[in-house]
């Protein structure tokens, strides 16, 4: 069996590494923060991975419920109203979109 100090190092050093890996990225981001292709990408990216999932989703969902697909049409368009209304406030539109897809499966 290791002994106390050997395991009281090896938590310190991993717990050092922990801290060391979460500061970095924040410690290389702070020189790029002024850069043109840094805030493009911050402005781009949200929107582009979210229509990347909803494209595999939809897809997925397509493919499963092939009888039926009116239910992943409407949902979808019932999220997209939401957002637009709720002003896009992520939270009521997952919701909205998910509880008429629920209940679009579970009684139509």
């Amino acid at each position: 069996m290791p002994s106390t100090e050997y395991l009281i190092a090896g938590v310190v050093v991993a717990g050092l590494i922990t801290l060391a890996l979460r500061a970095l990225p924040f410690a290389a981001l702070k020189p790029l923060r002024k850069s043109k292709l840094v805030q493009a990408l911050g402005r781009w990216m949200p929107a582009g991975i979210l229509v990347i999932l909803a494209v595999v989703v939809l897809r997925d969902q397509l493919i499963s419920q092939q009888g039926r697909v009116w239910p992943v049409l409407v949902a979808t368009a019932i999220t997209a109203l939401a957002h637009l209304l709720s002003k896009r406030r992520a939270l009521v539109s997952i919701a909205a979109g998910t509880a008429c897809y629920v209940l679009l499966l579970n009684f139509f």
